[in-house]
């Protein structure tokens, strides 16, 4: 079967602390007059058949902002937030699809090709996860595994690596097939850590 956006839910993960920003909810933090969320909900919302955004603060502010995209609030389900798995849980658990897609709030510029891509090589190696590398002009090559295609099937194995203690993606990555794509454009995978570099991108 080929997959298209109909089988595709994305997951926007905005459910972290904010550490880096001393706390507070970086989804929430605007770029030209947007917040960050809303930025990543635009560039998801052509890719896929459904949305979910992943929050555990502002449930009210985000589904405001996920309304115009027909975007549902799920938060985790573990307490203490623990990480970013816990969010793809809470989304592999909501989606009614075969497939969930997930990216993170923090990166604005996020490809317009990026559920395609995902979909046709975890198609074409009969794969149960497809995430991403970036290389960079020096050639070192990084991972970025919080943006990936993952079958929602794996929903009970997630589960029961969270209940065993466990937090690492890429551990967990380990467990299934999982094939990674490279995208030329590392820009477009550029996160924003801190209030100074949301400030740099916003003068951009």
């Amino acid at each position: 079967m080929t997959t298209t956006r109909e089988h595709i839910t994305g997951l926007l993960l905005a459910g972290g602390r904010g550490m880096r920003m001393g706390g507070i909810d970086k989804g929430l933090q605007t770029l030209h007059g947007e917040a960050l969320a809303a930025h990543g909900l635009q560039r998801l919302a052509p890719q896929c058949g459904a949305l979910l955004i992943s929050a555990n603060r502002h449930a009210d502010i985000y589904t405001s902002l996920g309304a115009p995209f027909g975007a549902t609030v799920v938060a985790d389900t573990l307490p203490g937030f623990p990480g970013p798995l816990a969010g793809l849980l809470a989304g592999l658990r909501a989606a009614g699809t075969a497939y969930l897609l997930s990216a993170p709030c923090d990166t604005p510029g996020l490809p317009a090709d990026l559920a395609v891509r995902l979909a046709q090589t975890l198609d074409a190696q009969h794969a149960d996860i497809a995430t991403v590398t970036t290389t960079d002009a020096h050639g070192e090559v990084s991972l970025h595994p919080v943006f990936a295609l993952l079958r929602t099937s794996l929903a009970d194995d997630l589960a029961a690596f969270l209940e065993a203690g466990e937090r690492k993606v890429r551990a967990w990555y380990a467990r299934h097939k999982t094939v990674e794509v490279a995208f030329t454009d590392e820009r477009a995978f550029y996160n924003i850590n801190s209030l100074q570099e949301l400030a740099d991108l916003e003068r951009a």
